[in-house]
């Protein structure tokens, strides 16, 4: 009798409630019930609460709901609605953390996502890995910031490990801050391991890195400067300067990525000590400083051609 009352209990359950008539999403909170979801679905058109309860007790299994933002599709039953909630098959949204973006505007990107909750610090310099990362509406931005720190610990562990004994870095604070450097003087790919060599070899005979972004670090946390470097930036003595100091400086200037990190961890075995941006992107590297002046003034030569000076 009971398998005979289950099955008329199913017609009739099938009959009564249909798949939903359109695409919707909704978001179930945290420690929603059978109950509480049936409502919101309910209201937001995509199956009555009434049958979804009914399914969910007499045919579900016991596993919880988990919360989060589903997309219920288009003819889907409560049963299936039900299934996809209690396996956590949730929309996945993105944030995406750019190869060299400061903290201040990772946490700006973070707080300016409307479905994300809760407030959170902002991280460490160096501490996010620059990648794409999925979340769930209703997630907390504490959450999502442990996740980019944990993914580059994990990075960083397994690059370390590997490091060339030709690297200058001594500790993982060394290396994301020289790679951070490297991040913000070149966006080509394969000027990477290059630029790591030259600051190598800079570090190895106590001559000083003067990289522009380090002069511009204290001022605005990494941000764009939005003008020209002063002569009093230049001669600023703070801990970041490379310019009025020699080695590194106290901590990182930006979120490095993956490519970065591993070209100071075994960078290129060159002779350079100078380098000069040649105006679509790359470098023109120079072993002295005769011939870097050279490269500077060809440099003038072209811009002035161009009448950009």
């Amino acid at each position: 009798m009971r398998t005979l009352l289950t099955i008329f209990l199913a017609l009739l359950l099938a009959a009564c409630s249909g798949g939903a008539p359109r695409d919707t999403v909704v978001v179930i909170p945290p420690g929603a019930s059978i109950a509480k979801a049936g409502e919101i679905l309910e209201k937001a058109g995509a199956t009555s609460a009434t049958g979804f309860r009914n399914r969910a007790r007499l045919f579900g299994s016991d596993a919880p709901i988990k919360p989060g933002e589903y997309e219920v599709k288009k003819g889907m039953g409560a049963g299936d609605i039900l299934r996809m909630m209690q396996e956590g098959r949730t929309v996945q949204r993105f944030v995406t953390v750019p190869e060299g973006m400061p903290s201040i505007m990772v946490w700006e990107r973070l707080m300016a996502e409307p479905r994300l909750t809760g407030t959170v610090a902002v991280p460490a310099e160096g501490s996010v890995l620059p990648d794409t990362y999925a979340f769930t509406t209703g997630e907390s931005r504490a959450a999502v910031v442990a996740r980019m720190q944990a993914a580059m610990t994990r990075t960083f562990d397994a690059l370390w490990a590997k490091r060339s004994p030709r690297t200058a870095a001594k500790d993982r604070n060394e290396a994301i801050t020289l790679a951070s450097i490297v991040e913000k003087e070149t966006g080509v790919a394969a000027e990477r391991r290059t630029v790591a060599g030259v600051y190598t070899n800079r570090l190895a005979i106590g001559m000083r890195l003067q990289a522009d972004p380090t002069i511009i670090y204290p001022i605005t946390k990494g941000k764009p400067l939005g003008r020209r470097i002063l002569r009093s930036e230049i001669q600023a003595v703070n801990g970041y300067n490379t310019y009025a100091m020699a080695g590194l400086p106290m901590g990182p200037i930006a979120n490095p990525g993956k490519a970065s990190i591993a070209a100071v961890l075994d960078p290129e075995p060159n002779e350079y000590l100078y380098f000069v941006a040649k105006g679509d992107g790359g470098h023109v590297f120079a072993r002295t400083l005769s011939e870097h002046n050279a490269n500077v003034q060809k440099w003038y030569e072209l811009r002035r051609d161009r009448g950009e000076m």
